[in-house]
C-alpha cells in the first residue's frame, strides 16, 4: 500500500506522476531525452524505458498537443488498455492514438472533472484556450494546481481563487523567448526577473508549496539559445517568490525527485526507478540578454548533410510548393497588403547559401531575380531544418530560423515596426494550417517500425 497522503513526482518538464493509495496517474507524460527534437534535459537525465513498460496508470492526462508534451514516441511505451483523457479541439490527435493502439482516448472538457479512484481531476482554461489547459488535482483532502507551461487571464483567475485554498501549485517558472530568438538583431534583452503579474497572481492563491514547474530543458550543447532562450534562474524564482510569499515554501523537483503531500508537511519519498539522473543535477539557467548570435551559416554546419532526394525535395517546395501554399495563408498585419520582395536564404552544411527571391502582392508569390529589389523581408534557415519542418514535423522553436537580419532602407524599416515577426512568409506557410505535423511523422515512424518487427 502506498503511503498516506499524495505522493508526487516529476517526470520531465511538465510530466509528473501523483500516487494515491493504490491509484497512480500521470500528466504530459515525456520519457525522451532530448525530447521535441533538441529539448535536452536538464538537469541531465536518461529513461529505463524497460522498466517504463512495466508501468501501470489508472489515467493519462495531457494538458494540450504540443510535442513537448504530447509525443507519440513517449506514449508508445504505455499500455494500449491505459485511459488518455487530453485536452485538444482537434480530433486528427485523437485518430492518431487510436491508430497508435490505444482503445480508451477520451476529449477534456474545461471544468468538467474526471474522477479516478480517489483522484478528482479538473481541466481549467488557459488564456489560449484553443491551445492550453491546466488541471486541478484533488485526492486525499489536499488541492494542487499543476499550471503546466500555460497563462492564466483575470476570469479564469478568479474561479482558481475561489477553488481554494490551494495546498500546492506547479507553477511554470520560466519565461522562454521564443519570438525573440528569431529575430535576434531587433530584440530587447528581456529582463531577468518574474513578470509582475506572475507575482500577483501567485500571492492571491496564496499555496502553502510552490514547485518551480515546466522547462526542464536546453537546447544542444553548442547552441546559442542556451544563453538567449531563457531569462529567469532557478535561484531567481525562489528569491522573488519567497519574498512575494513569506509564508510558501520554493520546492524545486529535479526529474524523477518524489515527496509526500499531506495536510501538515512536505517530506521526502523515494524517486522514480524509471528516472535516472545523470551527472550534477543542481544545476541552473544561465541568460546573457542580447549575447551576440552566430550566423546561421554556422549553425548550419552542425546538422548533416541532406542526401540527394532530401535536397530535391527541399529545392522543390522552394521554387514551386511554396509559391502554391502561399495564397492559402494570410498575414495577422498589413505589411505584407502592398508588393514586397523577400529573399529566402538555405545554408547547408558547409554553411553555403542558396537563395531564393519572391515578388509578394496580395496573395499571389512569384520568383525573381536577384535584381529585384527593394528588398522587404529576409529569412536565413539551415536547409537540413527546413527539410525536417516539410518531413518530421519539426517545429519553429528547434529551427534556427532568423527573420530581418539585416538593415532595411528607411521606408522599409518604418513599416516594419508595424509588422509581426510569425508573419514571416516561411513561417506562415509551414505552420498556419498544419495542425500535429510532429505527431504525424512520429506515427508513420511507429506504424513502419511496427510492420518491419
Amino acid at each position: 500500500m502506498a503511503e498516506a497522503g499524495l505522493r508526487i513526482s516529476r517526470i520531465l518538464h511538465a510530466g509528473y506522476v501523483f500516487e494515491c493509495g493504490d491509484t497512480r496517474i500521470a500528466f504530459d507524460t515525456i520519457f525522451e531525452n532530448p525530447f521535441s527534437r533538441n529539448c535536452h534535459a536538464f538537469p541531465d537525465v536518461r529513461f529505463d524505458h524497460d522498466l517504463i513498460r512495466r508501468q501501470r496508470f489508472d489515467a493519462v492526462f495531457i494538458s494540450h498537443f504540443h510535442d513537448d508534451h504530447c509525443s507519440l514516441e513517449s506514449l508508445d511505451l504505455l499500455d494500449r488498455a491505459t485511459p488518455l483523457y487530453i485536452y485538444c479541439i482537434f480530433d486528427a490527435l485523437f485518430d492518431m492514438l487510436r491508430r497508435l493502439g490505444f482503445t480508451r482516448v477520451h476529449p477534456l472538457r474545461l471544468n468538467q472533472a474526471v474522477e479516478t479512484g480517489p483522484f478528482q481531476v479538473i481541466p481549467r482554461e488557459a488564456m489560449d484556450a484553443d491551445v492550453d489547459s491546466m488541471f486541478q488535482v484533488k485526492a486525499a483532502g489536499l488541492n494542487v494546481l499543476n499550471v503546466v507551461d500555460s497563462w492564466i487571464d483575470e476570469g479564469t483567475l478568479a474561479q482558481l481563487i475561489r477553488e481554494g485554498p490551494w495546498d500546492m501549485v506547479l507553477w511554470p517558472f520560466q519565461t522562454m523567448r521564443e519570438i525573440e530568438v528569431l529575430a535576434p538583431s531587433r530584440a530587447a534583452a528581456a529582463p531577468p526577473a518574474l513578470p509582475e503579474e506572475w507575482i500577483e497572481q501567485l500571492q492571491a492563491l496564496d499555496p502553502r508549496y510552490v514547485v518551480p514547474s515546466s522547462c526542464q530543458f536546453l537546447q544542444e550543447p553548442w547552441s546559442w539559445y542556451n544563453r538567449a532562450f531563457f531569462p529567469i534562474s532557478y535561484a531567481r524564482f525562489a528569491q522573488e517568490t519567497r519574498a512575494a510569499l513569506p509564508r510558501a515554501q520554493v520546492v524545486r523537483l529535479d526529474p524523477g525527485v518524489s515527496v509526500l503531500l499531506d495536510a501538515g508537511a512536505l517530506r521526502p519519498a523515494p524517486p522514480l526507478d524509471w528516472v535516472l539522473p545523470v551527472g550534477a543535477q543542481d544545476v541552473d539557467y544561465e541568460y546573457e540578454g542580447n549575447a551576440t548570435p552566430p550566423s546561421t551559416a554556422e549553425i548550419a554546419r552542425h546538422f548533416a548533410p541532406l542526401t540527394a532526394q532530401q535536397h530535391a525535395r527541399v529545392m522543390d517546395y522552394c521554387r514551386t510548393g511554396l509559391l502554391e501554399k502561399y495564397g492559402a495563408v494570410e498575414a495577422a498585419s498589413e505589411y505584407f497588403d502592398g508588393v514586397r520582395i523577400w529573399q529566402l536564404s538555405l545554408y547547408d552544411h558547409a554553411g553555403a547559401a542558396t537563395r531564393f527571391r519572391y515578388r509578394l502582392e496580395g496573395e499571389l508569390a512569384s520568383l525573381a531575380d536577384d535584381s529585384a529589389a527593394p528588398l522587404g523581408w529576409t529569412t536565413d534557415i539551415p536547409a537540413a531544418k527546413l527539410y525536417a519542418a516539410l518531413e518530421l514535423g519539426e517545429s519553429l522553436t528547434s529551427m534556427y530560423m532568423r527573420i530581418n537580419d539585416t538593415v532595411f532602407d528607411a521606408d522599409t524599416e518604418r513599416e516594419l515596426a508595424q509588422a509581426d515577426v510569425v508573419d514571416d512568409p516561411l513561417i506562415r506557410c509551414l505552420f498556419s494550417d498544419t495542425f500535429g505535423a510532429y505527431q504525424a511523422a512520429q506515427l508513420r515512424r511507429l506504424l513502419a517500425r511496427s510492420l518491419a518487427e
